[in-house]
């Protein structure tokens, strides 16, 4: 079996050391997981695209990136002759051409910055700082980013079932895109027309929901607003609450075993004491949430499904999270003290500056993970180098 050296595409850092096994595909699925990121080509260190597995040798050493094209070490993003540009929106990366950015707007900030004028051109705008790759930097949402360069790509202005008009609308104004403001504006006055009349439901709207709905039914709030409802020690076992807004509910106490709260939006809300047993959290945000003392171990052994979530700064302390699912999960500034964490997957999650003393880690999966500045105090079991180390 042969095993290459990876790195992300344009550098030449934090390498990671990986066996090639059966295909392209299981390389990918691999390097994604090692980098935290969706790879999609491989390439040599001249620049070649891998598409067979054949041509790998041992010991090669290769680039992957997450489908934009191969970018040189020595790549000068700003070089006259150059026409690419990669920006670093928010910490997502998004190449494209400097022709982009400055034909079809040409007043815009963007344009203003890549436009090939004099330093003295009173419409010039300095570019930002560059990260250590050459990406410029922009302290802004990338999710908001994404359909306004899609725009100066080819002229439609096109927005996802779940991108707010109101936040691309801001972002269009502080780009001063103005070819989109207008209708940015009409979308943001129809999403507010719509909800009007569009109030949440109530403790008392559950119940009547509840009470009617057949023991071997499935019981669906899928993409329901339930903002602020009081849902607190409550049996709501199974319920399909994927989508739901749950923001600032109050659901202490409440036994939400087996829930589907796939990307549900749990940010604020009071879970303290909660029965959390087999639920699927997949993506859902908890930011802010609290979490205090809740229980998530199934005693049969299966594990709640938490990839991707949103943690950040929420409170679980005291939580038996025996075995769960937390992989690239983002547990920034959260606390974790007295946790029991035994089994738990944690690769690839953010966890800087996270409170983890006093938690019970043993077995836990914590390789890839980002524990910059996380406290592990008064641990109950010390950590293995093996539970850490790619």
């Amino acid at each position: 079996m042969k095993r290459v050296i990876l790195f992300k595409n344009g550098t030449e850092v934090n390498g990671k050391v990986l066996m090639v096994t059966h295909s392209i595909e299981e390389l990918l699925k691999a390097a994604s997981t090692k980098f935290n990121i969706t790879a999609k080509r491989v390439f040599t260190p001249q620049g070649g695209e891998v598409d067979d597995i054949k041509l790998i040798r041992d010991d090669d050493i290769l680039y992957v990136s997450c489908g934009e094209e191969f970018i040189a070490k020595d790549n000068n993003l700003m070089r006259k002759n150059d026409d690419w540009v990669t920006l670093n929106v928010g910490g997502k990366l998004f190449t494209t051409t400097r022709s982009t950015l400055t034909h079809k707007e040409p007043m815009s900030m963007l344009a203003r910055m890549f436009t090939e004028k004099d330093d003295t051109d009173e419409f010039r705008i300095s570019p930002s700082k560059q990260d250590s790759n050459g990406a410029f930097l922009i302290d802004r949402s990338s999710l908001y980013f994404e359909p306004l360069l899609n725009y100066l790509r080819h002229g439609q202005l096109i927005l996802d079932a779940n991108i707010s008009a109101a936040g691309v609308l801001e972002e269009a104004r502080f780009y001063r895109i103005e070819g989109v403001i207008s209708t940015l504006e009409e979308m943001v006055a129809e999403e507010g027309t719509k909800r009007k009349g569009t109030e949440a439901l109530t403790r008392r709207d559950v119940l009547k929901a509840i009470m009617s709905t057949s023991p071997t039914s499935e019981l669906r709030f899928q993409g329901v607003n339930l903002a602020g409802a009081d849902l607190s020690r409550l049996d709501l076992r199974n319920i399909n609450f994927k989508y739901a807004n749950l923001r600032g509910c109050n659901l202490v106490g409440a036994n939400l075993s087996g829930c589907c709260l796939e990307r549900a939006d749990l940010s604020f809300a009071n879970l303290e004491n909660a029965q959390l047993v087999c639920v699927k959290m997949l993506c859902a945000n908890l930011e802010a949430a609290n979490l205090h003392s809740c229980n998530f171990e199934d005693p049969n052994g299966l594990s709640a499904n938490m990839e991707g979530v949103n943690l950040k700064g929420a409170n679980l302390e005291g939580s038996n999270m025996a075995a769960v699912n937390l992989r690239v999960a983002t547990l920034k500034n959260a606390i974790l003290k007295n946790c029991d964490l035994r089994w738990a997957v944690l690769a690839g999650a953010d966890l800087e500056s996270c409170d983890l003393s006093g938690s019970d880690l043993q077995e836990a999966n914590l390789r890839g993970a980002n524990w910059k500045n996380a406290a592990f105090e008064l641990m109950q079991t010390p950590l293995h180098m093996s539970q850490t180390v790619r």
